[in-house]
Formats: C-alpha cells, structure tokens, sequence
C-alpha cells in the first residue's frame, strides 16, 4: 500500500508539480529580473564580476530617475486613456458586429466573417504608412485621438472574430422564447444574450487592452512630443541617449508599465478561461 501511494507520488510530482514550477518559474522570471536590475546600483550593475541575480546595495535610485526625473506618470495616464477608450470602441462594435454575423444569415456572410480575421492578420507595418496621411489629414498628428482612431483598426476585427464564435455557442433557443413574449430584436440581445456574453466580452476586453497598452509602432510614428507619449514609446525613447542605455530605470519603467496588464488580467482571470471554454452549453 505504501508502494502504491509513493509511487502515485512519485509520478504526480514528476509529471505536475515540476513541469508546473518551471512554466510559473518561466513565466514570472522576466518580472524578478525587471525588479532586481531596478533596484541595482550603477556599480554593481556594471560589474560583470558579481553575480547578476545577487544584490549587496539595493537602492532606489533608478525608481526615483524615472518618476521625477521623466514624465513616466503622464505617459502613464495616456497609455491608460488610450487603451480604454480603444478597447471601449472595439468592444461596441466587435459586440455589434459578432452578434451580426453569428445570427443573421445573408448572402455573403460567410466569405464576409473570414475575411474579418484575415483583415486582422495584416502587419500593422503595411497599414501605418496610409495610416500616416489619414491622421495628418484629420489634424490628429500629434494626440492620443490618432492612437484611439487608428488602434481599432486591428481591435475590431480580432473582437469580432472571437465574439463571432462565442455568441455561437448561445442557443438561439433564448432569443426565440424571448421574441415569443414580445421582445424586439434588440431587446433580446441587451437583455438575453449580452449578459450571458460577458465573459467572452471580457475576454476580448482584455486581449483589446493588452494589444493598446503595448503598442509601440503606431505611437511612436503618430506621437512626438513626450508629454504624449506612451510607456512603451516613452520609456525607450527618452531613456536611451544614442548609444548609452539607462539599465536601471529602463528595467523600472518595464517593471510599472507591465504591473496594470497583471492586474487585469488577475481580476477578471476566472471570465477569460469562461471566454475561452464556451458559453451556454445548449
């Protein structure tokens, strides 16, 4: 009996909990070396005799250089409006839009879904080029209203490719019963399916926000003053003078312009693995 359990154990250990600790090792270890370089002294940062994950001074020095001595906190609140207002765009009409396409049936729809992913798997690189005329002829160049116009234009479709599919998993059963008691179209999609969408909603929500927050080209070919810009754009630019990088307070930029991502992710985690699995299960 003891044989058994042990070697349930053994097994279990082998084949769980060490290839989990390596992924979650793999995972969080760009995070503690962000922190450890952040917290360095220029000294031990430059001494390639000591050991890179062992810090003898810590100091905060280079935190201080990025919050006082660049504008990391009005970068911060662009990146933050930006995303938002770009995910809240994409999302309204990734929700119309999806909803549309999974429901309706016209000539065409089909063809028309497909070619709405293959819209989002073009560069980014081919579309900022006439990108770049469209902004400048808006008057836009310059604002965080040409990253919010021109950030859709690859949020919308991925929104509606992946709500696409998950409002198909709704029964259409639902909408039926609520037609039957008098309800018009779009008050069934309000009130039935939108609720019951949430976490694909949510999901798309996240991935929308993650790709706005992290976007470095268009920012940096629409933006040039630095009180516009965003972390990515901003934290590269301002703290690489030609040839010399500022490690330090580069490696702390990296570190508080990835903590917002982790935190939404780690409050709506349970919605986004929902998303992913299916809806109702008719």
């Amino acid at each position: 009996m003891n044989n058994m359990v042990g070697e349930t154990y053994y097994k279990r250990l082998m084949v769980f909990y060490i290839p989990l600790f390596m992924f979650v090792f793999a995972m969080l270890f760009p995070f503690l070396w962000m922190f450890i370089t952040s917290i360095k002294p220029d000294p031990e940062l430059y001494n390639p005799r000591l050991s890179p994950f062992i810090v003898r001074e810590p100091t905060l020095e280079h935190w201080e250089a990025l919050f006082t001595g660049t504008l990391f906190w009005d970068w911060t609140i662009n990146t933050l409006w930006v995303a938002v207002a770009s995910t809240a765009v994409s999302l309204f009409a990734g929700v119309l839009a999806g909803y549309a396409l999974s429901r309706f049936v016209f000539p065409g729809s089909t063809v028309f879904g497909i070619a709405i992913f293959v819209t989002y798997l073009v560069p980014p690189t081919l579309l900022f080029i006439p990108l770049t005329g469209v902004v400048s002829w808006m008057g836009m160049t310059d604002t965080s209203w040409s990253l919010i116009f021109t950030y859709p234009t690859f949020l919308v479709p991925f929104c509606t490719w992946l709500l696409m599919g998950y409002f198909a998993t709704i029964p259409k059963e639902l909408e039926e019963c609520a037609r039957i008691d008098g309800a018009s179209r779009i008050q069934a999609m309000i009130y039935i399916i939108v609720p019951l969408a949430i976490p694909g909603i949510l999901s798309a929500g996240i991935f929308a926000f993650t790709l706005s927050w992290n976007e470095f080209l268009y920012a940096l070919v629409f933006i040039h003053s630095p009180e516009n810009k965003t972390i990515p754009v901003g934290v590269t630019s301002e703290l690489i003078k030609g040839d010399v990088f500022f490690w330090g307070s580069l490696m702390a930029g990296a570190l508080f312009g990835s903590v917002p991502v982790a935190v939404v992710y780690s409050f709506f985690v349970e919605y986004y693995v929902s998303g992913m699995t299916g809806a109702v299960k008719g």
